[in-house]
């Protein structure tokens, strides 16, 4: 048994209001039913992750995360963390459908190592930089709430904005004309999650012209497997596309790239798993593809995750996490230190810093 072999792994419960609900055009969110994942090794030293849930975009629930810890307990503990690369290639195989699961098990054996050394999981990735700026989302919504929203982003220092779009074209036209008229020099990112097909991507970026709107980016216009008209939304528009659902694994991505079906690649942890995740950022750098980091409705244990990998590997264009600001509450005690968008990660000494305040005494 060596310093770092694992003796505990529990899931517990992350249940956070939202300040209002979240609306995309696959699903309606009130409030957030994470997991948050703690891996404890033999010398104390504690590790934490977070499994979103967020049906169906991802395929676990609550319940269905917690039920993979406990099955996964017999397996992990007595091995060796610091053996992360060969236990996270274990996990896609036991928990071959459940990307978020695997994703949050690999960031609390990730933490858990990094604290162990002393080493700040943005030195561990890389150290290309400890600072990150997002941009702010705004969910679908009526033009009124949209503008208010977009005046009070303005006012906290936001440059970029990222609105969901995809149930109805004219009122995405409208509510996009709220906004800009809120913040006119905002960068505008739009984010379809698969609800148009490419004829009615197509139709809706020329509407936008036609009122003087020109998007920085467009992500994911068109279904998963739609990889025709993801192509073709990307050939046929003078807009960047980006690949969010449609690249969830480094096979994604060589398709992608090889095949010229976008011009950015989204990286979601939870989606892809943090191992592929760097895979995924090697073959977007190799392709000359632009890079995104996102992740779903998560509190700054993900997110601060993610943003040490982004801000750790460098080359990420497009930074989109944000989502612990829509949140009513803040279940984490330390991680990285915001001031309105932009993000530090210097004041954190190892790993990603955060620990589940709640919780980090329980068991």
């Amino acid at each position: 048994m060596t310093a770092t072999t694992i003796t505990a792994i529990h899931g517990f419960p992350l249940n956070v209001p939202l300040l209002a609900p979240f609306t995309i055009a696959s699903v309606r969110l009130d409030h957030v039913e994470n997991v948050a994942v703690r891996i404890r090794l033999e010398d104390g030293t504690e590790g934490w992750g977070e499994i979103p849930s967020l049906r169906p975009v991802t395929t676990e629930d609550q319940v269905a995360a917690l039920d993979a810890i406990d099955y996964l307990r017999a397996a992990l503990v007595g091995r060796d963390a610091a053996e992360w690369r060969l236990l996270a290639e274990e996990l896609q195989l036991w928990l071959a459908d459940l990307s978020a699961t695997r994703a949050g098990v690999e960031m609390a054996l990730l933490d858990a190592v990094t604290r162990h050394s002393g080493v700040p999981l943005y030195q561990f990735f890389g150290g290309a930089s400890d600072q990150l700026t997002t941009d702010i989302t705004i969910p679908i919504c009526p033009p009124d709430e949209a503008a208010a929203l977009a005046s009070s982003y303005r006012d906290k220092g936001f440059a970029t904005i990222k609105t969901k779009v995809g149930i109805d074209l004219d009122a995405d036209v409208a509510m996009l004309q709220a906004i800009r008229g809120a913040h006119p020099e905002c960068a505008l990112v739009l984010d379809a999650n698969e609800g148009f097909d490419a004829d009615e991507a197509l139709r809706f970026l020329e509407a936008l012209r036609g009122e003087g709107i020109e998007p920085a980016l467009f992500e994911q216009p068109v279904a998963r497997e739609d990889w025709d008209g993801l192509g073709r939304v990307t050939r046929e528009s003078s807009v960047p596309v980006a690949a969010d659902e449609s690249c969830r694994t480094p096979e994604d991505a060589l398709r992608i790239a090889k095949d010229g079906l976008a011009t950015v690649l989204n990286i979601k942890l939870s989606k892809a798993g943090v191992v592929a995740g760097v895979e995924i950022a090697a073959i977007a750098k190799a392709a000359g593809l632009g890079l995104m980091i996102g992740g779903m409705v998560e509190t700054r244990i993900a997110m601060g995750f993610a943003a040490h990998f982004a801000a750790g590997l460098g080359g990420f264009d497009w930074i989109d996490l944000d989502t612990p600001y829509l949140l009513a509450d803040d279940p984490v005690d330390g991680g990285y230190v915001a001031n309105g968008p932009n993000y530090s990660l210097s004041s954190v000494s190892s790993g990603h810093g955060g620990t589940v305040a709640a919780i980090s005494t329980v068991m």
